[in-house]
C-alpha cells in the first residue's frame, strides 16, 4: 500500500497545518494515516491506537497553538500521529529503535511533548498541574489532556478530577488578577479499548451514554461564548440540535456531576464537527474545566486492524497489505507462558488459588488462566494499586492470590504492598514479569528496580528465576508457602532451552545452588544473567580461570551458607543481576559485612544496571550498554584478578 502524502509534504508543523483550508485536513489525515502504517510496518511497535486518534489529532493541532498551549497524550501508545505532525515526519521510521525516536512521548525529544508519558493516567494531574502554574504566572494558554477509556479506570484520574472542580482555576490567584485563568480542556478518548478490553462500571457507563444516544447539543455553549451564532458553527449547532430532539434528557452525567462542563459523545472521526466544536471551546469563556467525549475506533482506517481483536495494538513487523505479522520462531518456551502454565497446573491442585491482573491479561498470561478458571481470575482493569489491596483481602479470607504485575507498574502500588500486605504479613503472591530490560519499549517500561524497592520490606521473600525450569520450580513453592508475601521475577523473553521438569517441587527458602564448581572466582547470579555467566566461565576456561557459577535463587532471605562458602573459597566474588543499584548486591554487601565475611574474601565487586535510564534499543545492545553482557563479565574477572587480559587472550 503506497499513497503519494502530498498533503503531508507541505506541513512539517503545527504552524504549516494553518495555512491549509479545513477542507484539506481530511486528505492530511488519509495521508498521515498512511505515513503511520508504513513506518509502524517496519518497526512494529503500538498501531491500532494512534490509528484511531488521526482526525483528532490534525484537528488538535490546527485548532490549538502547540507547543504553546498544552497538548498531553495520557500513556502515549497513540502519540505516533502526534510525531508525525510535529517535526518528527522524517524520523518516525526510527521510532522504538535504537537512537530513533521514542515510542512514547518524552520531554526531551521535542517541545510539543510537554510532559512525558508510558504509564496509564496521568495525563489529568500533569494538566491540571500545568494550568495551575500558569494561572500563578497569569499565563493563560489552553491545556489539553487526552485521556483513554481504559485510562479512566484508574484512580488517579478521578483524583484529579475531584481536584480539578474542587477550585476553579478562576479562584486561584494570579498575578494579574484581571487575566483570563488557562483553559483546562480533557479530551475523553472512547474507543471501548485499551490494550485489552476495559473491565468495570466505568466502561458500562460510557458504553450507555453511547448506546443512548444522549448527545449534548452545542445551543448552550455557543450562547455563553458567541453571540450572534458564527455561521461556521451553524452546520455543527443544527447536528447537536438534531441529536437533541431525537433523544430525551436523562440528567446530568457523571463527569458534571464531577464538575466538568460536559460535552459529547461526538463523532471522533469526523473532522468538520472536531474542528467545529473544538474551535468552539477554545474561543468562549468557561468557569470551569470542559470534557469533551470523542468516540473513536481503535484501528480505524486500516482493515486489518479494524478486523483483529486486539485492534493490532502492539505489533511486530507487518506485511502492509495483508497486516500479518513477522513471526519470531523459537523453540523454547516464552518466561510468561510457563508462569501461566504452571499456575494453572497449580490451581487444578489447589482451588483456593486465583489470579489477578490490572488490565494486562495476555501480556501477563493470564488470559489463559482465565479460561482455565474464569471464576478465579480477576482483570480489575488499570488499577494495581487496587489490585494489591484487593488480593490482600483474599488472602484475609484464605484465597492464595497470585497478583501477576509488570515490575514497572508493580512501581505504581508500592505503598500498598508495604502498608496492606507485609505489615499485615498477608501471602499474596507477586508474580513479577517483564523484569530487566525490554528492548524497544525503553526505559518507561524497563523492570530495573523491583528487587531494590522489594528488598528493604520486612516480611517479603524474593526470588528470581535463573531459566524457564526455575521459573516453574518457583510458582510451584510461592503456591506452597503460606507464612507472608512473597514475590518473584523473571524476565521478557523466551527461556534459554534447558529441560523442563515434568514435575516441579517447592524450593527450600533462602536456599541457593552450585552449577559449576572452580576456585579462582566465584559468579554469583541473581535472576536472568544466570546463562551470562555459564557462558563467560566457559571462555574463562580457556584462560585457565577456574570459575564457580551459583544461581542465589532468593535475594531474601540470602542462602547465607553458600555466601560464605563462596567468599572463603575463591579469591574474589562477584554478584551480578539485571536489576539497579541497591539490590541484590546490595543485599549480598550488607550481609558480608554483618557476618565479618571481608575478612575471608579480600576482592568483593557487584554487577548491576548502571545508575541510569537507558533508551530503547535491542535488548542485546541494551545489555551491552548496561555492562552485563559476556564480554564485559569475563573482562570484570581479568580485571579484579589482576589478570592482564590482553596478554592471557595472546597466550590462549
Amino acid at each position: 500500500m503506497t499513497h503519494s502524502g502530498a498533503m503531508l509534504e507541505r506541513v512539517n508543523n503545527p504552524a504549516d497545518m494553518k495555512k491549509l483550508a479545513k477542507s484539506d485536513l481530511p486528505l492530511l489525515a488519509d495521508d498521515v494515516r498512511q505515513k503511520m502504517i508504513e513506518a509502524v510496518s517496519q518497526t512494529g511497535g503500538h498501531l491500532g491506537a494512534g490509528l484511531g486518534v488521526v482526525e483528532l489529532t490534525v484537528a488538535l493541532h490546527y485548532v490549538f497553538n502547540t507547543p504553546d498551549d498544552r497538548l498531553i497524550w495520557d500513556v502515549g501508545h497513540q502519540c505516533y500521529p502526534h510525531k508525525i505532525l510535529t517535526e518528527r515526519k522524517d524520523r518516525i521510521h526510527t521510532i522504538r529503535q535504537g537512537g530513533g525516536l521514542s515510542g512514547f512521548t518524552k520531554r526531551a525529544e521535542s517541545a510539543y511533548d510537554p510532559f512525558g508519558a508510558a504509564h496509564s493516567s496521568t495525563s489529568l494531574s500533569a494538566g491540571y498541574g500545568m494550568a495551575v502554574a500558569k494561572r500563578l504566572k497569569s499565563d493563560t494558554r489552553n491545556i489539553i489532556s487526552v485521556i483513554g477509556d481504559g485510562a479512566m479506570s484508574a484512580g488517579m484520574a478521578y483524583e484529579a478530577m475531584n481536584n480539578m472542580a474542587a477550585k476553579a482555576l478562576s479562584e486561584i490567584e494570579s498575578r494579574d488578577s484581571d487575566a483570563k485563568p488557562p483553559k483546562m480542556i480533557v479530551i475523553l478518548n472512547d474507543n471501548e479499548m485499551s490494550i485489552a478490553p476495559p473491565v468495570g462500571a466505568m466502561s458500562r457507563y460510557l458504553s450507555k451514554l453511547i448506546s443512548s444516544k444522549r448527545f449534548r447539543h452545542l445551543r448552550e455553549l455557543a450562547k455563553k461564548a458567541l453571540k450572534p451564532l458564527p455561521k461556521k458553527m451553524r452546520h455543527a449547532v443544527g447536528k447537536w440540535e438534531e441529536y437533541a430532539r431525537n433523544s430525551m434528557r436523562e440528567g446530568s452525567t457523571l463527569f458534571e456531576e464531577l464538575g466538568f462542563y460536559y460535552i459529547g459523545p461526538i463523532d471522533g472521526h469526523n473532522m468538520d464537527d472536531l474542528v467545529a466544536i473544538l474551535e468552539n471551546v477554545r474561543d468562549c469563556d468557561i468557569d470551569k474545566p470542559v470534557l469533551i467525549h470523542a468516540v473513536t475506533e481503535k484501528g480505524k482506517g486500516y482493515k486489518p486492524a479494524e478486523g483483529a481483536a486486539d485492534k493490532m495494538h502492539g505489533v511486530s513487523k507487518f506485511c502492509v497489505v495483508s497486516g500479518e505479522q513477522e513471526k519470531k520462531s523459537s523453540d523454547t518456551p516464552s518466561y510468561t507462558s510457563v508462569f501461566a502454565d504452571n499456575l494453572i497446573k497449580q490451581a487444578h491442585h489447589d482451588q483456593d488459588i486465583v489470579a489477578i491482573t490490572a488490565a494486562m491479561p495476555s501480556g501477563t498470561g493470564l488470559d489463559k488462566f482465565a479460561k482455565e478458571f474464569p471464576a478465579r481470575s480477576f482483570d480489575v482493569g488499570i488499577a494495581e494499586q487496587h489490585a494489591v489491596t484487593f488480593a490482600a483481602g483474599m488472602a484475609c479470607e484464605g484465597a492464595k492470590p497470585f497478583a501477576a504485575i509488570y515490575s514497572t507498574f508493580l512501581q505504581r502500588a508500592y505503598d500498598q504492598v508495604i502498608h496492606d500486605v507485609a505489615i499485615q504479613k498477608l501471602p499474596v503472591r507477586f508474580a513479577i514479569d517483564r523484569a530487566g530490560l525490554v528492548g524497544a519499549d525503553g526505559q518507561t517500561h524497563a523492570g530495573a528496580f523491583d528487587t531494590a524497592y522489594l528488598g528493604c520490606v520486612p516480611n517479603m521473600v524474593l526470588m528470581a528465576a535463573g531459566d524457564e525450569a526455575e521459573l516453574a520450580h518457583m510458582v510451584h513453592t510461592a503456591a506452597a508457602y503460606d507464612e507472608g508475601p512473597i514475590a518473584f521475577r523473571y524476565p521478557r523473553g523466551h527461556g534459554i532451552g534447558v529441560d523442563m521438569p515434568t514435575q516441579t517441587e517447592p524450593l527450600a527458602i533462602g536456599k541457593g545452588r552450585i552449577l559449576r564448581e572452580g576456585h579462582h572466582v566465584a559468579l554469583l547470579s541473581y535472576g536472568g544473567r544466570l546463562q551470562t555467566c555459564l557462558q563467560a566461565a566457559d571462555e574463562l576456561a580457556k584462560y585457565g580461570i577456574s570459575a564457580t557459577v551459583a544461581d542465589a535463587r532468593f535475594a531474601k532471605p540470602l542462602d547465607g551458607e553458600l555466601i560464605a562458602k563462596l567468599a572463603k573459597h575463591h579469591q574474589a566474588l562477584i554478584t551480578i543481576e539485571e536489576g539497579s543499584r541497591g539490590g541484590f548486591g546490595a543485599l549480598v554487601l550488607h550481609h558480608m559485612a554483618d557476618h565479618n565475611l571481608f575478612d575471608h574474601c579480600a576482592k568483593l565487586q557487584t554487577m548491576t544496571l548502571p545508575d541510569i535510564f537507558q533508551d530503547q534499543d535491542s535488548p542485546d545492545a541494551l545489555y551491552k550498554e548496561a555492562g552485563l553482557d559476556r564480554e564485559v563479565v569475563i573482562a570484570r574477572v581479568f580485571k579484579i584478578l589482576g589478570v592482564d587480559q590482553l596478554s592471557m587472550r595472546k597466550k590462549a
